[in-house]
């Protein structure tokens, strides 16, 4: 029987403060009885905190705090260890299962389980390793530190200790769509909404979430080529500007050269090369710049960010292109400067 989508229920961001989430652990349990036996359901809150054990620097992890049924509605199997049981969760056991890139950057060449890893200072003695999860839209799965909600996790996510979402598999087609209005009626009747009232929770398939996400990677790609393109425009035009202004202050120097023998040719390549080793010294400059900052990024914030070694190729090919048609103009009006007015330059 093939695994159709998985239904997340995330809670709209509430305007009213005294309102609580729908997803206390009463909540869940109410959502839950109202659904067919053939759904699977677990619970879940997460977050980017920080992770740390010796001999490792601290790097960001994906949070996770969850119970027993989330590795099987999530489809992780363990690689090595074992995943967390029922009467861990019901004992609120510090244990974890991390993630193959956290398993790497804080144990490498190590076998994880038995060890120690703190998570905001906490520590949680690690378990079992998930399998290679791969990355969605260039985000890494494998980044995973996923422990009971009963733990401390769950204070360390949300210390108000409720939940953020719900996900529930359904086996069909046919059952998700039923799993969405049970689901969204027994929420509705849980937060006391009287018919006619609009939801104040989100009810989201994967396919919508995954269409959410590629349309705003759509829009960043258009917006990561417009912006540079206005750049290399804006880049172009100053460059021009400046050798316009070294032509016309070295003039005389250019009438000394043709006076001594240089051709059209000898001056035109002259001033090329500068524009373009003016522009390519700028374009390495902003890859130094952008290198830093990818490792800035890539330190505090889990967004997966570095310099590919072709993209700075085609950096300082594109900068050298974009000076030498920036210079194209100047360096043909000096190459045509008259020698004779040249010289009486003052």
């Amino acid at each position: 029987m093939r695994t159709f989508d998985a239904i997340l229920l995330a809670l709209a961001q509430l305007r009213v403060q005294k309102l609580k989430s729908a997803f206390t652990l009463l909540g869940v349990t109410t959502v839950r009885a109202a659904l067919p036996p053939s759904m699977n359901a677990t619970v879940s809150s997460e977050t980017f905190k920080y992770a740390s054990a010796p001999g490792a620097r601290p790097r960001q992890v994906q949070a996770v705090a969850t119970d027993a049924n989330y590795f099987a509605v999530k489809k992780f199997a363990v690689d090595q260890g074992r995943a967390f049981t029922d009467q861990e969760t019901r004992a609120g056991s510090p244990v974890l299962v991390i993630g193959v890139d956290v398993a790497d950057h804080f144990f490498p060449g190590l076998n994880p389980v038995g060890r120690t890893l703190r998570v905001s200072g906490v520590p949680f003695t690690v378990i079992g390793v998930v399998e290679k999860q791969g990355s969605v839209f260039g985000f890494s799965l494998d980044r995973l530190a996923i422990a009971p909600y009963t733990s401390p996790m769950q204070r360390i996510i949300r210390p108000q200790r409720d939940f953020s979402s719900l996900i529930v598999q359904a086996p069909t087609q046919a059952d998700l769509a039923e799993g969405i209005e049970l689901a969204r009626g027994a929420l509705r009747a849980f937060r006391g909404l009287r018919a006619g009232e609009p939801d104040n929770f989100g009810i989201v398939t994967q396919d919508a979430a995954f269409g959410f996400i590629k349309q705003l990677k759509g829009r960043l790609v258009l917006f990561g080529t417009a912006l540079p393109a206005i750049s290399l425009i804006v880049g172009a035009m100053v460059i021009m500007n400046i050798m316009l202004v070294a032509v016309a202050e070295r003039t005389r120097e250019i009438g000394v050269r043709k006076a001594l023998g240089a051709k059209r040719k000898d001056i035109l390549s002259q001033f090329l090369v500068e524009a373009a080793t003016l522009s390519t010294l700028g374009a390495a400059i902003g890859i130094g710049l952008g290198i830093g900052l990818a490792k800035l990024v890539a330190v505090f914030t889990p967004l997966p960010a570095a310099v590919a070694p072709w993209s700075i190729a085609a950096a300082l090919v594109t900068g050298a292109g974009v000076g030498i048609g920036a210079g194209l103009y100047p360096a043909s009006r000096a190459s045509q400067l008259d020698p004779i007015a040249a010289l009486r330059a003052d």
